[in-house]
């Protein structure tokens, strides 16, 4: 079983910390962040994947499993470090913009970003950090690197399409397409490959600070993966797809009682025998390399691992989908087997059958509890007891799906209404500091990790929301401003962390 001990920690992706040119990234910013979780007594930071993204930029919905996102590169750092003369700074974004203009910061970071690659290109085999290029190279080439660098320079060269509308040289990986691409442009597949030295660099320098300040990363692994990715183009054959690569049946969650019609997520399913054939290796690589970069990783949509909703693809909606039986069991024993214990927190929101938690409980993971889905929409005096809360389990005030806990209490009529109202009376608050009201709530609850998105630590309303499922545009953008998180801030939660026994030792 997973040890986790009694602690609590912060909610932030890096794209939301301020400064780093338009977008927050893994530069000074996250450095003085760590600083503060540290002043605050905060032994957990929780980040989304860290995946590129691409349509929506959603890190759920990446170009790949494997790759770190390139716009999370710090160009302070790297003026810093010698990969980029200072002067490269004047064509990027300021660090005004309150939200992430993603097109704009893609467009000039990347821009940059070829620049600097393509001048480290140029340098002499002799230096330390050639070395380290080659080293990281010589680790990822043939796990992914080789092939996602491709996919990466193919897709630029289709002006951004997915690979399913590729030349079909390219999109059905023919040999003599595929050998002639890699000749043509192996300096562009060569830049690529710099960028992500430089992101896994820059990142394992970010955790080696976090760990040194006693705090462990958890990440985040998206049960399933976007169509148009390398992972999809380079193993097709580990996916549910026609002839042309298009998918017969897709992922999603039946109707309930948040949507008539469910969810229609539109991923490729996985071929689970193909994946069982192979020893579930391509997982093994998945969780190896999630495992370098993060201490502890929760796994999105848990539920799929014992039984999945498969959808036909020709179908608009996902009511006419069906239950189908996952390998659960068979996958997480073959990880166990090969990594020991497993630092994994399963996401088991929504509707849960004892299968689901079976599967969980039998190899340990502590599942999730977030506030308002405990409490829900009416007053039941146990919803509201700290201590009925299973110990092994993290329990969230929200999560990057969620509102703020001040917006969910506004979207159900505030504190004036009738839910409002014995929310302040349980909570015993006039409903001026309600947030910290409900952080002092989460910290005493019987879960041995406690973990706060940074928007309730300060406050906010709806206008801190990450993300709005379903909603498809507007979403990751909210940014930390400069300043906006205080000592005060970090003095209270760590009077209120200190009380609730979760310091760290």
């Amino acid at each position: 079983m997973m040890n986790i001990q009694r602690a609590s920690g912060l909610l932030l992706h890096p794209t939301s910390l301020p400064g780093g040119h338009g977008i927050g990234d893994m530069g000074p910013a996250a450095r003085a962040f760590l600083a503060d979780m540290q002043a605050a007594g905060q032994s957990i930071w929780q980040i989304l994947p860290l995946a590129p993204t691409s349509l929506g930029n959603s890190p759920y919905s990446a170009l790949s499993s494997f790759a770190g996102n390139p716009l999370l590169i710090s160009f302070d750092d790297l003026v810093r470090d010698g990969f980029a003369d200072a002067a490269i700074l004047s064509g990027l974004p300021g660090n005004e913009a309150e939200r992430v203009d993603y097109d704009g910061v893609a467009a000039s970071k990347l821009a940059a970003l070829d620049i600097v690659a393509g001048n480290f290109l140029k340098r002499s085999s002799d230096d330390e950090e050639w070395g380290d290029f080659e080293l990281f190279r010589a680790r990822n080439d043939a796990e992914w690197l080789d092939d996602y660098a491709l996919y990466t320079v193919l897709k630029a060269k289709h002006g951004g399409a997915a690979w399913l509308d590729w030349n079909a040289l390219y999109a059905s990986r023919d040999p003599i397409g595929i050998g002639e691409a890699r000749h043509t442009l192996s300096f562009e597949i060569k830049k690529i490959k710099v960028q992500q030295f430089l992101f896994f660099r820059q990142w394992m320098a970010l955790k080696k600070d976090a760990n040194a300040r006693g705090i462990r990363i958890m990440g985040d692994i998206p049960i399933f993966v976007a169509g148009d990715s390398a992972d999809v183009w380079s193993r097709r054959d580990l996916f549910d797809l026609d002839g042309s690569g298009r998918p017969t049946i897709v992922a999603g969650v039946p109707p309930d009682y948040f949507s008539a019609t469910g969810q229609r997520w539109g991923n490729p399913l996985y071929r689970w025998d193909a994946h069982r054939a192979e020893g579930f290796s391509w997982w093994h690589r998945r969780i190896a390399k999630t495992l370098e970069t993060v201490d502890m990783v929760r796994i999105d949509h848990f539920r799929g691992f014992e039984a999945y909703w498969e959808i036909p693809a020709h179908e608009e909606t996902a009511i006419n989908g069906r239950w189908v039986p996952a390998p659960g069991y068979e996958l997480f024993q073959s990880l166990k087997d090969r990594f020991g214990e497993l630092p994994i927190i399963a996401e088991d929101l929504g509707v849960i059958t004892p299968e689901v938690e079976r599967l969980r409980d039998h190899f340990g993971f502590p599942g999730m509890r977030v506030l308002p889905f405990e409490w829900g929409d009416h007053f039941e005096p146990w919803h509201y007891d700290p201590n009925r809360y299973a110990a092994h389990s993290v329990f969230y005030t929200g999560t990057h799906d969620n509102d703020t806990i001040l917006g969910w209490v506004a979207a159900r009529g505030g504190l004036d209404s009738e839910l409002g109202q014995r929310i302040r009376s349980y909570l015993n608050t006039d409903g001026r500091e309600l947030h910290w009201d409900f952080i002092r709530f989460a910290l005493g609850v019987n879960s041995e990790l406690v973990i706060t998105p940074v928007q309730d630590v300060l406050g906010l309303g709806t206008e801190g929301r990450m993300n709005v499922p379903g909603l498809p545009d507007g979403n990751w953008g909210w940014r930390l401003k400069p300043g906006q998180w205080t000592d005060d801030h970090a003095d209270r939660l760590r009077d209120l962390t200190a009380t609730a026994g979760r310091l760290p030792a």
